[in-house]
């Protein structure tokens, strides 16, 4: 990560806020699609997609080995979403239930 003076702590704080914010005004899955492919690289949002794809399969209950047959995701990439899915912040328990519901 890069070296902030704490002006731009503050401001990249207040940006960040912004950008949670931006995707409130979002109401659709192809605005949501459009708002990531212009702020992500090719690459960073196939890297996001990944970790969600990851994410849904250990919350199926699959092994390390199965995900990453399935995905081409490394172990290691595997084991770090699994353990933001079970001690990071809920972010992903939050909106894989929320996914769930909405598909009942």
């Amino acid at each position: 990560m890069k070296q902030h003076n704490e002006r731009q702590k503050e401001a990249l704080k207040a940006s960040a806020e912004s950008l949670y914010k931006a995707f409130l005004t979002l109401n659709k899955p192809g605005e949501v699609r459009q708002f990531l492919l212009d702020l992500c690289t090719p690459s960073e949002l196939e890297a996001i997609v990944d970790r969600w794809w990851t994410a849904s399969l250990l919350r199926q209950g699959r092994s390390y080995r199965d995900i990453s047959d399935i995905t081409g995701v490394s172990v290691t990439t595997i084991g770090r979403v699994a353990r933001f899915l079970n001690m990071g912040e809920g972010g992903y328990r939050l909106a894989l239930r929320r996914e769930e519901a909405a598909k009942k």
